[in-house]
């Protein structure tokens, strides 16, 4: 496996990709769903609506209820999530590792369709909030991923070019991001974007691990970074 060309920097997506937080987005919806009289969901299918921003969740997981109960509904899981949001939620195995060797070499950033506030608290909850010298997230701007502004933006606050910027991510959410913004895009495959074949080979470079990916930018292995399965 080839180390990416060279970088000056790091983007990283967060739920999917550095931290597993289904469990968490799953109970939260189901709480204000079954408060509402409605079935709850399972994880799988909870997990098929995350990574276009919290409004979007929502509205998929809640097809029976018009407009204003979908905005209540928003609302009430905003309260809910905020209050479990780092119940289960934890990094995959060999991420801390990862990213303690990379904070060492380059400015790392988070890019999340998650709200800013949400994913700083995540972050901080989880020890990792000092690794990271930016984050955008899904209200930081009006626009939010796949619109390439938000990488663009995260470039600036680093001072490097988008191109010297790869996005490392396990949706196609990312995928287009990086390509709108004309920075490298890394695919992981142990998240939540169940990328198919075609939009993996469209990626810049792919790794089915946090040891893979390790060596993708050329930092020595994690001790914890073998390859995750998918539904982890």
């Amino acid at each position: 496996m080839r180390p990416l060309a060279p970088f000056a920097a790091l983007a990283f997506d967060l739920d999917g990709t550095l931290v597993d937080s289904r469990r968490d987005l799953a109970r939260a919806i189901n709480e204000v769903r079954t408060g509402r009289g409605l079935a709850p969901h399972d994880l799988e299918a909870v997990e098929g609506m995350v990574g276009d921003g919290v409004a979007a969740l929502v509205q998929r997981a809640f097809p029976e209820l018009g407009e204003r109960e979908t905005a209540e509904a928003l609302a009430a899981f905003l309260v809910e999530y905020d209050r479990r949001c780092l119940e289960t939620t934890r990094p995959y195995p060999g991420v801390e590792d990862l990213l303690a060797a990379a904070a060492g070499r380059w400015p790392l950033a988070v890019l999340t369709n998650k709200p800013e506030r949400l994913a700083a608290k995540v972050l901080a909850g989880l020890g990792l909030a000092g690794r990271f010298r930016a984050l955008v997230g899904g209200d930081s701007l009006p626009v939010r991923k796949p619109d390439p502004a938000a990488l663009l933006l995260l470039a600036g606050r680093l001072r490097v070019p988008a191109a010297a910027l790869p996005l490392v991510g396990d949706s196609r959410v990312d995928l287009a991001t990086a390509r709108g913004a004309g920075a490298p895009a890394v695919a992981v495959t142990w998240g939540y974007g169940r990328l198919t074949e075609e939009e993996l080979a469209s990626a810049d470079a792919v790794a089915g691990s946090v040891g893979e990916l390790a060596a993708l930018l050329a930092l020595p292995a994690s001790p914890g970074g073998g390859r995750i399965p998918r539904g982890w």
